[in-house]
């Protein structure tokens, strides 16, 4: 398969990407897409259990790329939030998050539990301290 034909697949195929990548101390929880009921639940719970198995106190949510968000996604990170928080010395802060997505976010007043970051340098930033 070409990069081309990959590339017109994901829309349709993949409405959501997450990739988990570990940064020292950090587990970067890098979300891609749409956050939408669908054929992606059982994905988006293995990627949950796999972002567990890092055992990291410390998670950022890496939101840049997020297109939309609805009850799928907001379970998502409540989902990670509760397990990290429950470790000693655990944060979890969301960065990146565009004005649908933030909105939704706010609406839900998300936002006023889970912190939020305009960019992943500020979120790290946040974990770090």
């Amino acid at each position: 398969m070409t990069c081309a034909a990959a590339q017109e697949e994901f829309p349709t195929r993949h409405a959501l990407l997450i990739e988990i990548e570990q940064s020292g101390d950090v587990c970067i929880v890098h979300c891609k897409g749409r956050f939408v009921p669908g054929p992606e639940m059982g994905y988006m719970q293995s990627k949950m259990d796999d972002s567990r198995r890092l055992a990291s106190a410390k998670v950022l949510a890496d939101f840049r790329h997020v297109t939309s968000i609805g009850s799928v996604g907001i379970t998502f990170n409540i989902a990670i939030y509760n397990f990290v928080m429950l470790k000693p010395g655990g944060r979890f802060v969301l960065a990146g998050a565009g004005p649908r997505v933030r909105r939704v976010l706010e609406l839900t007043r998300l936002n006023t539990v889970i912190p939020m970051t305009p960019d992943l340098p500020s979120g790290l930033a946040v974990l770090r301290r």
